[in-house]
């Protein structure tokens, strides 16, 4: 039978350089990810080349190219080397399924999951969750995560995505600057110092127009980096911020941010949980996954005010 022959079988090493190389487009750059020479991957590559009778890349100066066949051939077996890494790390690192290690914007972990972990850990002590900050797309195949938290489109390739919540922008000033301008109403808004995100300059602009309310051209808009700074900074009396409100439950339940005008920006942004469909397997995983689900079911119940 086909699948005794060894013939038909290179060995794991041939396969993972091939496939490295042609992901990096360099024999050096494949080596310095998977931990060989450069000459080392070439070898195995030729190696390869030689099993099977056939080319697989074209060399172009120092860089090498696949060809057809090497494309033809790498989209045969890149899917099974990512299940056997995938299958092996799970053997390897949490056969029992105890550890879930996630990947996580840093906002969304420090001020959404952080502070409600506790009471996942009292559920099931035995339960080990592991955050790391992320911030790009990556392949589970290539990485110690067993799920992400995506924003954005459900456009992850190669995984499940389970919807979160979609993000609503509030917006918020502190009590004591409320009070001293008498805001009200949205055009009250323009007599506050206006404070955004750096990625989105043009929020406060989008946010009046919701409200039909002419923004000046020449408006100055103050922008900060990073969401934590401008919630930090409204809480401080700077100005008025625009702010997701997962971010900011903490301050508006101990009322060192208000919501003068219940309008929200609903942003063309949804937060999911993505995962390899295979996770599910895993009875931890899927009790954070529920977990997960069911917290934000009660983060749109909370946020439904503000529709």
């Amino acid at each position: 039978m086909d699948q005794d022959d060894r013939r038909l079988l290179p060995s794991i090493t041939m396969l993972q350089c091939f496939e490295a190389a042609a992901r990096y487009g360099s024999a050096s750059l494949a080596g310095a990810r998977i931990g060989l020479t450069q000459s080392a991957v070439s070898r195995h590559i030729a190696s390869l080349e030689t099993w099977l009778g056939k080319p697989l890349f074209d060399r172009v100066g120092r860089r090498i190219v696949l060809n057809e066949q090497g494309r033809l051939y790498l989209d045969r077996i890149a899917r099974p080397l990512s299940d056997i890494r995938a299958a092996t790390r799970d053997m390897l690192g949490h056969g029992s399924g105890r550890v879930v290690n996630l990947a996580t914007l840093p906002s969304f972990g420090m001020r959404w999951i952080a502070p409600r972990l506790p009471g996942l850990l009292m559920h099931d002590p035995d339960l080990v969750v592991n955050i790391a900050a992320r911030t790009d797309i990556f392949a589970f195949a290539d990485e110690n995560f067993d799920a992400a938290i995506h924003v954005g489109a459900p456009d992850w390739p190669d995984v499940e995505h389970d919807l979160l919540f979609r993000e609503k922008v509030l917006p918020v000033v502190s009590p004591a600057l409320a009070r001293s301008v008498g805001v009200k109403a949205p055009e009250d808004f323009l007599r506050l110092p206006l404070l955004a995100q750096s990625a989105r300059r043009d929020a406060w602009q989008q946010w009046f127009a919701l409200c039909d309310v002419p923004f000046p051209a020449e408006r100055a808009v103050s922008v900060m980096g990073h969401f934590s700074m401008l919630a930090q900074a409204a809480c401080a009396g700077a100005g008025a911020a625009l702010l997701p409100s997962f971010l900011i439950q903490p301050e508006l339940q101990s009322g060192a941010l208000v919501v003068p005008v219940e309008r929200a920006l609903a942003e063309d942004r949804n937060y999911y949980l993505v995962y390899p469909r295979a996770k599910l397997q895993m009875p931890h995983f899927a009790l954070l996954r529920d977990w997960l689900l069911e917290e934000a079911r009660k983060e749109e119940g909370s946020s439904a005010q503000y529709a």
